[in-house]
């Protein structure tokens, strides 16, 4: 039973591998798999990461805000999701807390995020 279990969290992990390390206020381009008829084509969903839940586990998730068309559009996505053909990350957001839920309220250039300056090291 255990080498079943530690079989799981292997495949957990290599799944996890494939993404980049984001978290909170990071801009992200998801490209999810759409399902039509018998189609299937990859969309994108661009946006800020709100939060992420259950971080190591299974049932792993984070939540995506963009707006469109001046609407706002959140949705959360299942890391180990079939779904989930890649995650691309476009930039670091310098926040202070794990979950953003007051951009909900704030409109324009209240809702800005500063981007984290990410020094890397000079090559020898």
């Amino acid at each position: 039973m255990s080498e079943l279990i530690k079989l799981v969290e292997a495949t957990i992990e290599n799944r996890k591998a494939e993404y980049p390390d984001f978290k909170s206020g990071d801009t992200i381009n998801v490209h999810v798999k759409i399902k039509e008829g018998n189609k299937e084509r990859i969309q994108q969903f661009q946006g800020t990461v709100m939060q992420r839940r259950n971080l190591g586990g299974s049932g792993e998730t984070f939540t995506v805000r963009k707006i469109s068309n001046g609407i706002a559009v959140e949705r959360v996505f299942p890391i180990l999701s079939p779904t989930l053909a890649k995650i691309e990350l476009l930039r670091r957001g310098k926040v202070r807390r794990s979950r953003l839920f007051f951009l909900r309220g704030r409109q324009g250039k209240a809702a800005r995020i500063k981007e984290l300056k990410v020094v890397k090291a000079p090559k020898k």
